[in-house]
């Protein structure tokens, strides 16, 4: 049933990790069918991420669906239907020796990684993620990423990574938040001690307004779901900001609604006002 005092949105945007997809990281049946319904009526579906494009198969996978993508936090425009890179915006060589510089003085021991983006997701001429040998995965990652320190400032970068296992996000960012002096923007998707540094100006907010000019949408007819720090930007500028249940209190404090968690089909439980399912009945418990 529609919300009585919330329009029909016109695009609607949402985070990945911690909130379209489940504990298992997938989609779920209900999920996939909302947003199907949603697709089905003409209203553009964005993913806005900090993944970035080569993270964004699996997701494709499970919705059945390839939309436009704002990755890497807002650095990158991604058409995953075609698998090209439509536009980024990078930290230059200058301000990533800077930032090195300036990390490694305010959180000593730390390790540095970089995402770069090529011409599409999987593009081989690219090294997409490079890391020091002091870096160590906030995640399971098996590649073996690891370079020299110069070799992961050498080249234009979608985002640097800050790495301090012994740390929260949150003491790392409120360390080194006051010294960047507008060279770059800095928040977290995880507490797990990484931080993600982009170039200044640059969230998910505008990376989700980029995407929003091209479909012709106005801001205020978002809908835009979020868990953490860095969808805040995101969910202050959608028309209706959603934080899910297991959000950081920083997201639900943004948002102008709180839904179930991600693993209780939160987002679909939003969509299902304007977009209920067929099959409701059967994933409704």
């Amino acid at each position: 049933m529609t919300h009585p005092h919330l329009p029909k949105p016109k695009m609607v945007a949402t985070d990945v990790d911690g909130t379209l997809i489940d504990a298992d990281e997938q989609v779920t049946p209900r999920t996939k069918a909302a947003v199907a319904a949603l697709v089905a009526d003409g209203v553009p579906f964005v993913l806005a991420t900090g993944r970035p494009p080569r993270w964004i198969d699996p997701v494709v996978a499970g919705l059945g669906y390839a939309p436009l993508c704002v990755c890497g936090n807002g650095a990158v425009i991604y058409d995953s239907a075609t698998d090209r890179i439509l536009q980024q915006i990078s930290l230059d060589v200058a301000s990533l020796a800077w930032l090195a510089e300036l990390a490694e003085r305010v959180l000593p021991g730390c390790g540095l990684a970089a995402e770069r983006v090529g011409a599409s997701a999987h593009d081989a001429a690219t090294p997409q993620f490079v890391s020091s040998p002091e870096y160590q995965h906030a995640w399971l990652n098996p590649d073996d990423t690891q370079v020299a320190r110069a070799e992961v400032l050498a080249a234009p970068a979608i985002k640097m990574l800050i790495r301090l296992p012994r740390a929260t996000s949150a003491q790392m960012h409120d360390a080194i938040a006051p010294r960047l002096n507008g060279r770059a923007d800095v928040t977290y998707s995880t507490d797990n001690g990484l931080i993600e540094l982009s170039a200044p100006g640059v969230t998910k907010a505008s990376g989700l307004a980029i995407a929003a000019e091209r479909l012709g949408v106005e801001h205020r007819e978002i809908l835009a779901f979020g868990d953490m720090p860095n969808d805040v930007p995101m969910l202050r500028m959608a028309g209706h900001g959603v934080a899910m249940g297991n959000a950081h209190p920083a997201a639900q404090a943004a948002a102008d609604e709180v839904t179930a968690a991600n693993t209780a089909d939160g987002v679909a439980r939003i969509l299902e006002r304007w977009w209920p399912a067929e099959s409701l009945s059967t994933n409704n418990h």
